[in-house]
């Protein structure tokens, strides 16, 4: 059990040989990471991607097109310190997709951003395989994580190492007021990665855990432990 937080410590899937614990997101280096919108209008994306990113000074370029500010919203400053960030936003705001696949691509090759974050909704014919393929190519040879948030898309094909899917859950308990919403809680899907077995976790940001490596927390949902069973191998799971 890891002492400084509430949510104990990450579950194992399975023992068996291939099958890892469970990583945190974003600490598997610098790769192109997907993360889908369970339904319209969840926040739950936006979120997950803040706790992911850490506790660098560096900057973090976030591009987003125009139906997506419409659907997620734009970033309000004062929460970002919430999430355990403490650098500054680029914020880079253009109307079509193509526009945000080039300053993805573009800003991730520039020193000094701590990652580059990009927002494109729905499943544009610019959003190809062969688009993500030059975006996670890009991560890997700049060493830059990129993070794309993909709203109102079901899941076309990627290049991306880790797929993601979000979903918000009815919050915590607050503290001080129990008809006040608490911290929030979402479902974290990862239907596809390399390396990695999938699973399904309740995820949440912890901001009292002391490590800032332990304030992202994934634990099981009620009813998983069925999958430390699960005989298929790492590999034949993995894209």
């Amino acid at each position: 059990m890891i002492p400084d937080s509430s949510f104990g410590q990450v579950v194992s899937l399975s023992a068996k040989r291939l099958v890892q614990d469970v990583p945190r997101p974003g600490s598997g280096g610098a790769v192109l990471r997907d993360v889908l919108a369970g339904g319209p209008f969840d926040a739950a994306v936006t979120g997950f991607v803040l706790a992911c990113l850490g506790e660098s000074t560096d900057p973090v370029l976030w591009v987003s097109d125009r139906m997506s500010r419409r659907e997620n919203g734009q970033l309000y400053g004062p929460a970002l310190r919430n999430f355990g960030f403490r650098g500054h936003v680029l914020k880079v705001e253009v109307s079509h997709p193509r526009d945000v696949l080039w300053a993805m691509e573009e800003g991730a090759a520039c020193a000094g951003l701590s990652a580059v974050v990009g927002e494109i909704h729905g499943a544009p014919e610019v959003l190809s395989f062969t688009a993500t393929k030059r975006l996670a190519l890009r991560a890997e040879t700049a060493g830059v994580p990129i993070w794309l948030i993909r709203s109102g898309d079901h899941g076309a094909l990627s290049a991306a190492r880790e797929r993601w899917r979000l979903s918000a859950l009815p919050s915590q308990t607050h503290p001080y007021n129990p008809q006040a919403p608490g911290a929030p809680l979402w479902e974290a899907e990862l239907f596809r990665a390399r390396g990695r077995s999938p699973g399904t976790w309740v995820a949440a940001h912890d901001p009292t855990a002391a490590e800032p490596a332990n304030r992202l927390r994934l634990f099981p949902q009620s009813g998983d432990g069925q999958m430390a069973e699960d005989d298929r191998a790492t590999a034949d799971l993995a894209g």
